[in-house]
């Protein structure tokens, strides 16, 4: 994008209610405009777009963040900038030209009353209002009236125009025709303008951008939609252009996506039993069970659970362990277990019902671990000369059987990185690759028999079979997605709601175990705890190495930044990045990419409770960020085009977009906290 000539940087704007605490009415709101541009804010009532123009006006203040034009902060109103309402806010006992001269004459104080007039003058014309400079407001159709108000606004060439739903008081014909000439107008003027509409089509007709605000409170910006039919612009030619019905259904699509969302909430909300919240010493515990695989990503549930820092917020977590990732899930899905810390993708396949499995509504509070993968291959490929993506294909051109390739569940975010590693290097994971789906504990002993080539794992795993002189490691997650989310906190939606405090309880105990996982000071301290048998056992150590071994030669002395638990923003449940992972089951012939990708990944993406989490553990709320997410491959997904991004993948077999049906989160709803 170009220099941005307005900027809204992290703007949270609340207001205090009457009988105490906050109304949040926007949060985090980031934007970036051009000048010239002309923006639209769309949204249902209550999300906050009619605040936000006023803070772009200087009519009130963010919280925190702020607003910038041309380098400087907006901090109160001026005349560059000038906002019309939709009631018009015309002097009755003034003309036309009075009205007009009114806010000419108060900002062009030190211009000449010829320069002055002839302002005045082009102003009227430039609306069209000349047969009509003498009379009173009173005189005038509503139409007229608010052309009035834009010429007042334009008169004093201000940079910014500021429209609050401007047309929405007049009958259809009339807005038509002043949409049209409202579009002449700033195009001729050049002014950058925002405008407020809850017309689709208004939108479409004048926009460059059209910015999707999710549902109050604490709105945000869930779309935001390019609109690139030409200019100039007429009403006819813009509907028989062939991508505007497409544009249209997309605006429509994050609308009715975010009403069924609001109703999803409220009625998972009204449903949910009280629950009790004992904290105070001597009360009664809690007790939750949360599902794990062995592994470095399971380390903050272990610190957590050490440290006590469930326990001092009277819960008792009782960790389960299981060897395979289907069978954790089977225990999820059946109420055997609340949580599970599950691949990052889980929860949106579990929503989908990918890989035959029946829709459950799974929802992810927090992100637990980024990063932390490597694929290997058996070291006879050493032997032939394969240390790189590009060997391994010309290796594999013209091969009568494919390469066996060891994941631990089909669709995880491991098979995906997999997969999507492997064909930027040209080879086809469906027809070159053969996938067999092992248990982690498994896969050396595979590789040792012989029965498989290679595997993706955790860092513990890749380790160990390096060490062992089995393998070498061809690629880190480092070389295919650096900080991509690795593993989640999963449960049903409908657990979540009826133990809310509980979950934040277990979530801000994870984010404080985090930050003591990646405190380098702590290495030994992890390296003693996770020796234990429930977590890595005796070769710990060797999972923490400083130094992560590639096997295929010396140490290079460069320490890999593999796991990631606590900084550049780790917690963050972050639905760009479920987009992502839906283009991958897209790809793969898995699904159809979803129409309803947005009500899809609101209802499994819970921010919300993310932020609440990070609060009580004493940190700051995080932000999902809207900037393109850069993959090593060269590609940079745009959540706001997944499809655009789609396009681009090499062996695609993705099908034309459906709505994929969300689950009801009353389905299978568990009943009680055990």
């Amino acid at each position: 994008m170009s220099q941005a000539f307005l900027t809204v940087d992290d703007v949270t704007r609340s207001f205090a209610l009457p009988k105490g605490g906050q109304y949040v009415a926007l949060k985090d709101i980031d934007l970036q405009i051009r000048e010239g541009e002309f923006i639209s804010l769309i949204g249902h009532s209550g999300c906050g777009k009619s605040t936000l123009l006023n803070l772009m006006a200087g009519l009130d203040q963010a919280n925190t963040g702020g607003i910038l034009m041309d380098g400087r902060q907006i901090t109160d109103p001026g005349p560059d900038r000038m906002v019309v309402f939709q009631n018009y806010s015309l002097l009755p006992w003034q003309t036309v030209r009075q009205n007009i001269a009114l806010a000419v004459n108060n900002v062009m104080r030190e211009a000449s009353d010829a320069e002055r007039q002839e302002r005045i003058d082009a102003s009227i014309e430039l609306v069209g209002l000349g047969h009509a400079a003498q009379k009173l407001p009173g005189e005038l159709s509503g139409g007229m009236k608010q052309r009035v108000a834009i010429a007042r606004a334009l008169a004093i060439r201000p940079k910014l125009l500021l429209l609050d739903e401007p047309f929405g008081a007049l009958d259809a014909l009339t807005r038509g025709n002043l949409q049209q000439q409202l579009m002449q107008i700033c195009q001729q003027a050049g002014v950058t303008t925002v405008m407020v509409t809850h017309s689709v089509d208004e939108a479409l007709l004048l926009s460059d951008r059209v910015v999707c605000l999710t549902n109050g409170p604490a709105a945000g910006i869930g779309q935001i939609v390019t609109v690139n039919l030409p200019r100039p612009r007429q009403r006819l030619e813009v509907m028989e252009h062939p991508d505007y019905y497409r544009l249209r259904t997309e605006l429509i699509n994050f609308l009715q996506q975010q009403r069924r969302l609001k109703q999803r909430r409220q009625s998972l909300t009204s449903a949910a039993p009280a629950e009790p919240t004992p904290t105070a010493p001597g009360s009664i515990p809690r007790k939750v069970r949360i599902g794990y695989l062995p592994g470095l990503d399971v380390a903050p549930l272990a610190v957590a659970l050490e440290r006590g820092f469930f326990s001092e917020r009277q819960v008792q977590v009782i960790p389960v362990v299981f060897h395979r990732w289907q069978q954790m899930e089977e225990q999820l899905r059946a109420g055997e277990l609340d949580l599970a810390i599950t691949s990052a993708s889980a929860p949106l396949a579990m929503a989908m019902g990918l890989h035959g499995q029946p829709a459950w509504p799974a929802i992810t509070p927090i992100t637990v671990t980024r990063n932390g993968n490597a694929i290997c291959l058996a070291r006879r490929f050493r032997d032939l000369n394969i240390d790189s993506l590009a060997t391994l294909a010309e290796r594999l051109k013209g091969r009568e059987w494919p390469l066996r390739l060891a994941i631990g569940q089909r669709g995880s975010m491991q098979d995906l990185l997999l997969r999507h590693w492997l064909a930027s290097g040209g080879i086809d994971p469906d027809r070159e690759v053969e996938f067999l789906t092992l248990s982690p504990l498994a896969m050396q002993a595979a590789l040792l028999t012989g029965e498989i080539d290679g595997f993706i794992a955790g860092r513990y795993r890749v380790a160990k079979a390096v060490d062992s002189g089995l393998a070498d490691v061809l690629a880190t997650d480092l070389d295919i997605w650096s900080n991509h989310p690795e593993k989640v906190l999963t449960c049903h939606e409908g657990w979540a709601a009826d133990h809310e405090s509980l979950l934040l309880d277990v979530c801000s105990g994870l984010i404080r175990a985090g930050q003591i996982c990646e405190d380098g000071g702590q290495h030994d301290y992890l390296v003693g705890l996770l020796s234990r048998p429930q977590w890595l056992g005796t070769d710990s150590a060797l999972a923490l190495q400083r130094q992560f071994d590639l096997g295929s030669g010396p140490a290079s002395g460069r320490r890999l930044p593999l796991n990631r638990y606590h900084s550049d923003r780790a917690h963050v449940a972050n639905g760009a990045e479920g987009a992502w992972i839906l283009t991958q089951c897209s790809r793969w012939g898995w699904t159809p990419f979803p129409s309803n990708r947005l009500e899809l990944l609101g209802q499994v993406y819970r921010n919300d409770l993310c932020n609440a989490a990070l609060e009580q553990a004493g940190l700051p709320a995080l932000r999902p960020e809207r900037q393109p997410i850069p993959l090593a491959c060269g590609l940079a997904f745009d959540q706001d085009d997944p499809i655009a991004y789609l396009q681009q993948l090499p062996f695609n077999r993705s099908t034309a977009e459906a709505v994929v049906p969300v689950p009801n989160g009353q389905t299978n709803r568990p009943l009680a906290v055990h």
